[in-house]
């Protein structure tokens, strides 16, 4: 008799369940504290109660954790001398949307070497993402698997649903119920409507199957998530961070009925043609336009690692620990350089 499932399947690994990760790599009570507090920052940012600019930075996407880790205690010094003015949250990615096939991110392939090692990676990536909220700094990631976050949801304080899934139910669905702010980039081909939808969708109530941290499946009913905002990335019709841009976002957001109308800049990717010496042109364009009153832009992002550009990874051995290997990356002089700026230029918001 022919197989009716799993046909196509060419082995089968059990993983310890999200509960058995967290027994073995706990968050500390002060931690959590830490979460919780940063979290409800990002929320009052995004409703204007904290006037404060959110900047989301750090690499396009880990894999080498010691060079993180280097990366955030600098982070930390520049995020506390700015915390006046603006409020550093570090972008962590360990999981990577690709359009064909590649690396998938720090969580799927470790090694880089295509072992696929996942209970390595997300024991890796737990232990990361602790050590930078232990740091004092807040985490920022992108929400790929709907299994995968039950590993890290409580150490996150802002997460991402990527432009390629934006339009995704799933997707939709997950935000809803997660405890954090979620913000939606906008679609590939540019389109903000996909965006939208996102947000009145995941601002809703739904019941659907998922994961439960013991790893039995069951059924989740959300409350829907009141703080999902759109996420400017630029598309294949050009970049959209410019004032028309954001002066059409607020018009468009203004008749979905989606308050606050809100955005946050995304630097990197179609905004800056994946060229990391562009971020600075769209990053100083949206601190301007800040500065100058704009109050819908309560965000950016940048690509940022300890070197800039990016790298191949080689055939035989492992990639430099301290230059990108996806997108590419603004250096850290750079990164201190434009943070540092933006919070002189911004500056007299303050002093009125």
């Amino acid at each position: 008799m022919n197989k009716l499932t799993n046909v196509n399947i060419e082995n089968l690994t059990m993983l310890p369940s999200p509960a058995q990760v967290c027994s073995e790599l706990p968050i500390a009570l002060d931690s959590a504290s830490r979460v919780i507090e940063s979290r409800q920052v990002v929320k009052d940012i995004l409703t204007g109660r904290d006037p404060r600019h959110m900047i989301i930075v750090g690499p396009c996407s880990i894999h080498e954790p010691a060079a993180a880790i280097e990366y955030a205690k600098q982070l930390k010094k520049i995020a506390d001398e700015v915390s006046d003015r603006i409020y550093i949250v570090m972008r962590a990615y360990f999981e990577k949307p690709l359009s064909t096939v590649g690396w998938k991110g720090l969580i799927y392939d470790p090694d880089i070497n295509g072992s696929y090692n996942i209970e390595r990676g997300i024991f890796m990536a737990r232990t990361l993402l602790l050590k930078i909220v232990e740091l004092g700094l807040p985490v920022a990631t992108e929400v790929l698997d709907p299994i995968l976050v039950q590993y890290i949801a409580d150490t996150v304080s802002w997460a991402a649903i990527g432009a390629r899934t934006t339009e995704s139910q799933t997707h939709r669905q997950m935000a809803s119920g997660l405890s954090m702010p979620v913000g939606f980039k906008n679609a590939t081909d540019g389109s903000i409507q996909v965006a939208l939808d996102a947000i009145s969708s995941a601002r809703s109530r739904h019941s659907f199957i998922g994961v439960l941290e013991d790893g039995h499946v069951g059924i989740f009913r959300t409350k829907g998530n009141p703080y999902t905002h759109v996420v400017l990335r630029g598309g294949s019709n050009g970049p959209n961070f410019g004032a028309e841009h954001i002066a059409f976002i607020k018009v468009a957001m203004e008749k979905a009925k989606l308050k606050p109308a809100v955005v946050v800049v995304d630097c990197s990717h179609a905004n800056s043609k994946k060229q990391c010496s562009r971020q600075r042109i769209a990053f100083m364009d949206v601190i301007d336009q800040i500065a100058n009153g704009e109050k819908a832009i309560v965000g950016t992002m940048l690509e940022s690692y300890l070197q800039a550009g990016a790298q191949k990874i080689p055939a035989v051995g492992k990639p430099a620990p301290d230059i990108s290997i996806t997108d590419e990356c603004i250096s850290w002089d750079e990164t201190e350089s434009l943070i540092r700026t933006a919070y002189d230029r911004l500056a007299p918001i303050f002093s009125k």
